[in-house]
């Protein structure tokens, strides 16, 4: 017997994942507001008849947050909770066959280029008029542009290639009418997406076009920052700094994930690049944008990673002062080149590892701000939270980086906003300032 009424034409989307996946889901949700279905994304209401669970298939985190997210909803459908549950994205599209034989309660898996099946099982039509249309999950002035599918890099511990497939660039032109859109809604931060930004219009243009692509987007009025996420240090299109430092609607960030610090295991990787031409792009790109801040994610644990490499890797952290770093212990993922490897490093060796990493980041971190105590900065207010309003700086981007703390006592900005503040003390991770006139 079912203990809630449930809205037969109401969907809730859930999203697990990158910001990658979050955009799938805008897209998604557009589609089915075009279908006049009710739609929302995570809501707790729990009233909805369907539930879509857009899945992440990294690495073994991601996947058991994944599969729990499924189960969580397959036990809710047995009790009457919910009518239909559909599953799909990176962990559908790479264990599909799997999912269906473990999880049956799931009435349907779909992979991440499935869409119009999905609407179809829906009984509702893919409706070309909507592409580029998206409800977004984001607070309205920021949002996520992804600007390519795919990858054709051949790093050996990365499973991407087998759930996104080939590096697909979306057409500048399609890429200037979905900007425009945003930019009527209200967006003001466009934060470009790919899994792999540099590698931007070879296979449309036949070279490199990133560059391009933000002298237009820069042209389109109401976007006023646009930063860059996800950028591969191999091959990195310098032209896209000369853009940075000539254009003052290009943040001055930049994530560049480069994964490790020790030429060696970059050897093993794949990566295309060693630790000396890595230092040496880090200095061209900081000498031409001294302000820049750049983001890197580094990985703790390769197969064969001795204690040498490691230390590698740390001393390479120590010496470049990165502004923004995460890290990943090692995930051995099937089908992928380094899975024929033995993962020999003991999982509390990767774990240990990458503390001391994080341990010695955070001590960066406070050290360079520090540094901005006594500066005014630019600040663009996400959110209230507690007694505080809560924005980021040009050289943060959302729920990854830094963030600016203003008391809402004697100030007052509005979310969704730029505000001049003067930054008064900071810790490792936070700056905390106070409103001054322009």
């Amino acid at each position: 017997m079912k203990t809630k009424t449930l809205k037969k034409n109401k969907i809730n989307v859930f999203t697990l994942g990158c910001s990658k996946n979050l955009f799938d889901s805008e897209v998604l949700m557009a589609q089915l507001k075009g279908n006049h279905f009710d739609v929302e994304h995570e809501s707790k209401s729990e009233d909805a008849s369907i539930v879509i669970i857009n899945t992440c298939g990294f690495i073994d985190n991601a996947k058991q947050e994944s599969i729990d997210t499924i189960l969580n909803f397959a036990e809710a459908k047995q009790k009457g909770l919910v009518d239909k549950l559909y599953v799909t994205g990176c962990l559908s599209q790479r264990y599909k066959d799997d999912l269906e034989q473990e999880i049956p309660e799931v009435d349907a898996y779909f992979g991440t280029r499935d869409l119009p099946l999905l609407l179809k099982t829906l009984k509702a039509n893919y409706k070309s008029e909507l592409i580029g249309e998206r409800l977004l999950t984001t607070p309205t002035h920021y949002a996520y542009l992804k600007i390519a599918e795919g990858c054709d890099r051949p790093c050996s511990f990365c499973a991407i290639p087998l759930m996104r497939g080939k590096h697909r660039s979306t057409p500048i032109e399609d890429l200037i009418v979905q900007t425009k859109t945003l930019a009527s809604k209200g967006v003001k931060e466009l934060i470009l997406i790919a899994q792999d930004l540099t590698y931007y219009g070879l296979d449309l243009y036949k070279k490199r076009t990133l560059a391009e692509l933000l002298e237009k987007l820069s042209e389109i009025d109401g976007i006023e920052w646009i930063r860059l996420h996800y950028a591969y240090p191999s091959g990195f299109p310098l032209d896209v700094l000369d853009v940075m430092k000539n254009n003052p609607k290009i943040c001055n960030y930049l994530d560049i994930p480069l994964q490790h610090g020790s030429t060696k295991v970059l050897k093993d990787m794949r990566r295309g690049i060693t630790r000396e031409k890595t230092q040496e792009l880090i200095r061209k790109i900081r000498e031409t944008i001294p302000e820049i801040a750049i983001r890197t994610t580094l990985i703790a644990g390769y197969p064969g990673e001795s204690e040498k490499d490691f230390m590698e890797m740390y001393h390479f952290v120590e010496q470049m002062k990165f502004d923004r770093l995460g890290i990943f212990t090692y995930s051995h993922e099937e089908n992928t080149y380094a899975y024929n490897q033995e993962d020999d490093v003991p999982e509390e060796v990767k774990k240990e590892r990458a503390d001391k990493i994080m341990s010695l980041q955070s001590e960066i971190s406070y050290q360079l701000n520090q540094e901005k105590v006594g500066k005014v900065f630019n600040v663009l207010f996400d959110r209230i939270e507690g007694d505080h309003f809560i924005g980021r700086t040009e050289f943060d981007s959302p729920d990854v980086d830094n963030e600016v703390l203003v008391k809402k006592k004697n100030n007052y900005v509005r979310i969704g906003d730029f505000a001049k503040i003067l930054i008064e003390k900071a810790d490792h991770y936070d700056l905390y300032g106070k409103v001054v006139e322009e």
